[in-house]
């Protein structure tokens, strides 16, 4: 008779994933809910996964020319009425300042009080009041391109909440640069899509699709909307990341001028991008196993822990100088251009071990006194399973562990891919495609990516997203030139999009 296996995250994923997500979070110490409805606290361990995020995306947005700033957080609700598609696509979602301060009354208690003239809007996103400075900043060609990002929160009042995914307040960068020509703008919106592509693929190890919105899902007031769209362990999209070609119309609202070396006043071309804090969302639901969470090498919290095994008070001495010392030497090794994060777990705990597992470290290393005497140290892959652990030499670890954990990288990388390609399918009948996205038969895959054609209605789009609550995440740049039926009305479609139901 087998063991049953004993997970350390209840429900698992196949039991209630929902549930599962939130309580990977909470066995890996990365987050919380806040007494603010719907606004998290991002502890220690989530937050230094996102500065490391933060690093090498400032490091490859600069690379472009890129330089940071920062504008208020506060926008005044006149300069949102300008743009009249860019309000009516947030005005639901705004949390607005109306009083500047508070009075008490008799009784004690607080009531708000200066009304302000005009409300201020706590920003949802930056166009407007960016587009208010630009508008100051650039007079000539000779000033053009402006290339700005910001490292920010923003505030965006939902209605239904959920860690990293979405929440009413949240930590961003968005990129907003003025150009003097479309070609300019359009190339731009390009390039930073294809760096949030590199920092998924190559740093989250999230295989990403790149493609294009259609109209019905573009940003409030651009143009056009490019985004990188991944497939989560549930078989739903999640909208990774989008870069905005504006044109010209916020350079309209914000009166964003420029004279033309033909002595002409032309009014600029625009463009926009931002991720947010929902990568590390992407990262849980990408990577995690029953176990908790699993963390990319490159951009994890940290590489690997020391766990000294003491149990005798004789050999805590010298377990303890062996382990700083090997630290010390692991720290002195470099992972990508950057030192090897190192934790020394010293607790006199029996759960250390779980502990670790659940926080998705890449590396666990133990070490007692038999390692000791072998010069050797015992270790374990967070990517393999929690019983496979071996003993190394500890000079021979010291050298090999950044290779370790490129592969551990690699195969993350890999593992997402396979599964991603497995609930891959193309359907070209409304039969099968329905049966896909309601199917609730246990030996039937359902959900997932579907390849399909469409015929470009938004009456369609509407149909489909009405019945099965399926949308359209992209239109993949690589999509063949090809034609066949429309999967809901039949009528001729050029090129495959990709349908699926999404965070």
């Amino acid at each position: 008779m087998s063991k049953k296996t004993i997970n350390a995250i209840s429900p698992t994923r196949s039991e209630n994933y929902p549930e599962w997500y939130q309580q990977v979070i909470k066995a890996s110490d990365l987050a919380e809910n806040s007494a603010v409805r719907g606004c998290m606290v991002i502890k220690p361990w989530g937050y230094s996964l996102w500065e490391n995020i933060v690093r090498e995306l400032d490091d490859m947005f600069k690379a472009t020319g890129v330089k940071n700033a920062y504008f208020p957080l506060f926008i005044p609700l006149s300069f949102l009425e300008k743009e009249a598609e860019h309000v009516e696509g947030f005005a639901k979602e705004c949390a607005v300042v109306t009083h500047h301060r508070l009075t008490q009354t008799e009784d004690g208690t607080l009531k708000p009080d200066g009304q302000l003239q005009e409300p201020l809007i706590v920003r949802p996103t930056s166009e407007t009041i960016i587009g208010e400075s630009f508008s100051r900043w650039v007079s000539s060609y000779r000033d053009l391109p402006v290339l700005i990002n910001q490292w920010a929160n923003v505030v965006r009042w939902e209605m239904r909440t959920r860690l990293f995914l979405r929440t009413s307040e949240f930590l961003w960068q968005e990129g907003h640069t003025v150009h003097s020509t479309a070609e300019e703008a359009i190339e731009r919106t390009r390039m930073m899509l294809d760096v949030y592509a590199k920092m998924a693929e190559e740093y989250l190890a999230i295989p990403v699709i790149c493609g294009q919105k259609t109209p019905s899902e573009r940003f409030p007031g651009a143009i056009d909307t490019l985004c990188i769209e991944a497939m989560m362990q549930d078989r739903k999209a999640l909208q990774a990341g989008t870069s905005h070609f504006l044109g010209q119309n916020f350079a309209r609202a914000s009166n964003i001028k420029y004279q033309s070396d033909q002595e002409k006043e032309e009014y600029a071309w625009t463009t926009s991008w931002g991720v947010s804090t929902r990568l590390i969302g992407g990262v849980i639901m990408t990577h995690s196993d029953d176990d908790g969470l699993i963390l990319p090498p490159r951009v994890a919290s940290a590489h690997v822990v020391i766990m000294p095994i003491i149990k005798k008070e004789k050999d805590r001495a010298m377990v303890t100088e062996y382990t700083e010392q090997l630290a010390k030497e692991l720290r002195d090794q470099s992972y990508h251009g950057r030192p090897v994060r190192v934790e020394l777990d010293s607790r006199n705990v029996g759960s250390k071990n779980w502990d670790w597992i659940k926080k998705g470290i890449p590396v666990r290393v133990e070490v007692g006194p038999r390692d000791i005497a072998e010069n050797s140290v015992f270790v374990a892959r967070r990517d393999q399973s929690h019983r496979l652990r071996q003993s190394i030499p500890k000079d021979q670890f010291v050298s090999e562990l950044p290779g370790m954990l490129d592969d551990i990288q690699q195969q993350l990388f890999q593992r997402a891919l396979d599964f991603r390609t497995e609930h891959s399918v193309t359907i070209d009948k409304k039969d099968d495609f329905y049966n896909l996205f309601t199917s609730t038969d246990e030996n039937t895959i359902h959900g997932g990516f579907a390849h399909s054609f469409w015929c470009g209605s938004p009456e369609c789009e509407a149909h489909v997203k009405k019945d099965l609550s399926v949308t359209i995440r992209c239109i993949p740049f690589d999509s063949s030139n090809d034609s066949g039926p429309c999967i809901y009305c039949g009528k001729t479609g050029t090129g495959r999009v990709i349908f699926s139901k999404a965070y």
